[in-house]
């Protein structure tokens, strides 16, 4: 058994080679999609995709729309000035955006929680430190948001806003309480009133934008402390507190029988609106180059409704996403179709950046660990290096790590020593490109060198579970059918050459014909360097078994042979 699935695995090598594109889900157990390097993916029995295979389908997840309220806060210019002290200038500039959640929830279908990045069929991509510093304008250098976790807000709200509310529950306080008692500040306030009001609005922003909860109606009273001396507020990586808050939802919206996604949802969907034409909405107008930060491109009106598109579409549409064309026996391109914008902010007016956002940017590379007092996440630019406009090479092991779930002292301690001592050392952890994408793709697409091409993705490709009810249909044909099933996935390849998706998720008679055709010369030779020798060979046998195979159907209307008899056949 053991010889046999070494060969499957050869096969699937050679026909990867043959058709260079990434091949359709290679499995183990061809009736369970999923990961065969569990050393990777070591959660996938608690991933979403596991009931989506099963055709448990959950829907969008809600996701709630925040922003809209921002600007009925009434700053005055004292406020402002002591609003940009503290690091959020540009965050109070974020626009009120529609939320799609059906993106939302097919982009998180993608998501994998143990490396911090969504797995699509082009290689990995991520939310990174360098995308909050364009999209929002937030610090991603400086100290960690770190404190501790007050159990009630009565003498914190009394102690840094001068009051505090009627009622409250746990540490946390109501958005609209903040909203209905501080949102107008006299213009002639004295400074000691106008220090409060302010805090109270940073803290609303924070709850209503980067640190928001599934509720979207309480935000923890734990940030006060940290406002409480402005310019010391500015000194906070708040930026990287954003992602790691962002990364720990996305990963908990990952998990399976989850119906709910807080963080920062505008900054996810303009990530995926700057990386991604999927569901990229067309502008009424043209992008404002001079505008900073980059989440107003897409302020304004949009062209071209989205109500019509659900999760299925959306997830289809990831699916479809691939490598450039290229001859069938060449190297694999280093750019990527126009689907995917690795870089959205290389052309973009250097100028229009602030300079304290430029200095930081060089610690978007920065392999380190992300805090948000209890959250700690991992930032891994090395599996991303295509969004710094560099060569991808084949990333290191992801170390397991335990996450912390409860406030506790809100992280501040032995519990979060070592993370906070990796943030500290980000300076020297940056990450640096140094070999070229042919290896990296190599390693993704192939199963038994990592990943493994759509085993590592989210969900199933599109026909997948037509593919599924195929494999179990084959099984039935003798008992030494299993030992080609993954051969299947060669001849789907080919078929998709031939006829695009639509035709190709329908024609299994096609698949069983080249099936046929590329068995027999495995099990003839037993040796994967002749089949290697004869790629040219088998790609013209393919076709011409595909058309002559479809031309003795329309003739006869018969079905197609069995796996065994095309084998002992050897139809080449």
């Amino acid at each position: 058994m053991e010889e046999e699935i070494k060969i499957q695995r050869n096969a699937m090598k050679c026909v990867n080679r043959l058709c260079c594109v990434n091949y359709a889900a290679y499995i183990t157990d061809p009736t369970k999609p999923g990961p065969i390097d569990h050393s990777v993916l070591y959660e996938q029995d608690e991933h979403v995709s596991s009931d989506i295979w099963e055709g448990q389908e959950r829907g969008a997840l809600k996701c709630p729309e925040l922003t809209s309220k921002l600007d009925q806060w009434l700053l005055t210019e004292q406020q402002i000035k002591l609003v940009e002290k503290a690091g959020f200038g540009h965050l109070r500039l974020i626009p009120a955006i529609s939320i799609d959640s059906s993106l939302i929830s097919a982009l998180v279908e993608r998501w994998r929680r143990e490396t911090n990045t969504f797995h699509m069929t082009v290689g990995e991509m991520t939310v990174s430190l360098e995308d909050v510093a364009y999209l929002l304008g937030l610090p991603i250098d400086g100290k960690a948001v770190i404190g501790v976790a007050h159990p009630s807000c009565d003498s914190i709200c009394l102690k840094y806003l001068g009051k505090s509310p009627d009622s409250s529950v746990g540490g946390i306080v109501k958005l609209r309480w903040l909203k209905e008692e501080f949102s107008k500040c006299p213009e002639d306030a004295p400074a000691n009133d106008i220090a409060p009001y302010t805090r109270a609005y940073l803290l609303y922003l924070v709850g209503r934008t980067i640190f928001s909860s599934t509720n979207g109606c309480s935000v923890p009273v734990m940030y006060l402390p940290l406002f409480e001396n402005f310019d010391e507020a500015g000194k906070y990586a708040w930026g990287a507190a954003a992602l790691s808050f962002l990364y720990r939802a996305l990963g908990n919206a990952s998990a399976r029988r989850q119906s709910t996604m807080d963080g920062c949802l505008t900054l996810l969907q303009c990530w995926s609106y700057c990386h991604l034409r999927i569901g990229r909405p067309e502008l009424d107008h043209h992008p404002i180059d001079k505008c900073f930060p980059y989440v107003l491109w897409w302020k304004g009106k949009h062209k071209g409704p989205t109500s019509n598109r659900d999760v299925r579409s959306y997830r289809e549409a990831l699916d479809s996403l691939h490598l450039d064309d290229n001859p069938c026996f060449g190297s694999y391109a280093d750019d990527l179709c126009l689907q995917v914008d690795w870089r959205p902010y290389a052309n973009i007016d250097p100028t229009v950046v602030p300079t304290n956002i430029r200095r930081q940017l060089v610690l978007a590379r920065s392999q380190t660990m992300l805090i948000c007092f209890n959250k700690a996440e991992r930032h891994l630019p090395d599996r991303c290096l295509r969004q710094f406009g560099m060569h991808q090479t084949v990333p290191e092991p992801v170390k397991k790590w335990t996450r912390k779930t409860q406030p506790g002292n809100g992280g501040r301690g032995v519990d979060m020593e070592s993370e906070v001592m990796e943030w500290e050392n980000r300076q020297i952890l940056i990450k640096e490109g140094d070999d070229h994408l042919d290896e990296y793709m190599k390693w993704y697409d192939i199963a038994d060198e990592g990943l493994g091409g759509r085993s590592s993705l989210a969900v199933a490709d599109v026909g997948s579970k037509r593919r599924r009810e195929d494999v179990a249909e084959l099984t039935m044909y003798d008992d030494k059918a299993l030992t080609l099933i993954m051969l299947l996935d060669a001849c789907f390849i080919v078929n998709f050459m031939e006829n695009g998706i639509s035709k190709t998720t329908n024609n299994i008679a096609d698949w069983l014909d080249c099936l046929g055709l590329v068995a027999s010369i495995i099990f003839t030779t037993r040796d994967i360097m002749v089949v290697e020798n004869q790629l040219d060979d088998i790609h013209g046998h393919t076709k011409r078994v595909i058309r002559s195979s479809r031309r003795r159907r329309r003739a006869s209307d018969s079905p197609p042979v069995s796996l065994l008899e095309s084998a002992r056949d050897g139809e080449t």
